[in-house]
C-alpha cells in the first residue's frame, strides 16, 4: 500500500540532515521545505513543522491545531520538553535520531498521532442529533473571532434561536423522526447564513448563530428576522407537515459583553423571555 506523500517544514540549520534521512526513509515519501528559523509560514500548510527547542512556547498553540509539531532537543533537561508535550507538541526528538533510518517512520506516527486526536476532538465537539458544533466548540470559535476583532473591529454577534414544538414531534412520531427535524433545521439555518458564519447546537431545542462580521450592528436583527422566517414555513417528518415556532435573542459584542460565555448568556436569556413565533404542529398561531 503506498503512502500518501507529507509535506514537512524544516529549519535551515536541519535541514540538510533531514531531507537526507527522509530522502532514504521507507515511510516516505516526504515533500521537505527547508525555511530560515525566523521566516514566517502557515503551519495549516504542512502536515509537520520540526521546532528548535529554543523556540519559544507561546508561538506554540497557534500552530498546534492541525499540524504535528516535533520539537527538537537541544540539551538533557527534560523539564522544557514536557512543557512542549503540555502545549501540544506531538512528538519530541533529540537532535542526532533526525538522521537516524527510522525518523522517518517516528514522523509519520506523529501526523497520525495528530489527525487522530484531532477527530477526536471533533467527535466530541459535534452534536450527533444534528450534526453540527455543541456549546464547547462554538465558544472556542467566539473567542479565536474576539481576539481577532481586537485587531481588526468589526462588528459580530452571536444569535440565539430557541425552538418550540419538538416536543411534540416526540410525542406524535418518536424521538428518531425529532431528531430528522432536528437536523432539518440546522439545514435550514446553515443555508441562511455565509459559510463564515457558525451555526451551534446548544441542546434539544435552541441553536446558534455565531455572525463572524457585520457591516453594521443593525445587520444581526436582520440576519436573524430572516432565520426566523425561515424557520416558519412547514418541514415534512414521518411523511408529514410539521410546524415550529422560534424566539430570537441576539446579543453583540462590546454592547453585551466582551466575553464568549458572557454574549452567549445574553442571547439565551433573550431569547428564553420572548415569545416564539410561529405554528406549532396541531396548535394555533402563536405570532407573540
Amino acid at each position: 500500500m503506498s503512502l500518501e506523500s507529507l509535506r514537512v517544514l524544516v529549519p535551515e540549520p536541519l535541514g540538510e540532515g533531514v531531507q537526507a534521512s527522509l530522502a532514504v526513509s521507507a515511510a516516505g515519501p516526504f515533500d521537505v521545505v527547508v525555511l530560515p528559523v525566523d521566516a514566517p509560514f502557515d503551519a495549516g500548510d504542512f502536515d509537520a513543522v520540526l521546532l528548535p527547542q529554543r523556540t519559544g512556547l507561546a508561538e506554540l498553540p497557534a500552530h498546534a491545531a492541525a499540524t504535528a509539531l516535533v520539537v527538537v532537543a537541544e540539551g538533557e533537561d527534560a523539564a522544557p520538553l514536557v512543557d512542549w508535550l503540555r502545549q501540544g507538541a506531538a512528538d519530541v526528538v533529540a537532535a542526532q535520531e533526525l538522521r537516524s533510518p527510522g525518523f522517518g517512520a517516528r514522523l509519520r506516527v506523529a501526523v497520525e498521532r495528530r489527525r487522530i486526536e484531532r477527530e477526536a476532538r471533533q467527535a466530541y465537539a459535534t452534536d450527533l442529533a444534528t450534526g453540527l458544533p455543541h456549546r464547547q466548540q462554538l465558544v472556542e470559535h467566539m473567542s479565536h473571532l474576539i481576539a481577532l476583532r481586537e485587531r481588526q473591529p468589526a462588528p459580530m454577534a452571536v444569535l440565539v434561536l430557541r425552538v418550540e414544538g419538538l416536543e411534540t414531534i416526540t410525542a406524535r412520531f418518536g424521538h428518531e423522526a425529532a431528531n430528522v427535524l432536528r437536523r432539518k433545521l440546522a439545514v435550514r439555518l446553515r443555508a441562511g447564513v455565509r459559510a463564515s458564519d457558525v451555526v451551534a447546537s446548544l441542546g434539544d431545542d435552541s441553536y446558534a448563530v455565531l455572525l463572524a462580521a457585520l457591516l453594521a450592528p443593525g445587520d444581526a436583527a436582520h440576519v436573524g428576522a430572516k432565520l426566523l422566517t425561515v424557520l416558519r414555513a412547514p418541514f415534512q417528518v414521518a411523511g408529514q407537515e410539521a410546524l415550529v415556532a422560534a424566539a430570537l435573542g441576539i446579543a453583540l459584542h462590546l454592547r453585551d459583553g466582551a466575553q464568549p460565555e458572557a454574549l452567549l448568556a445574553r442571547a439565551c436569556a433573550l431569547a428564553a423571555a420572548t415569545p416564539a413565533e410561529g405554528r406549532l404542529s396541531g396548535a394555533a398561531a402563536n405570532d407573540g
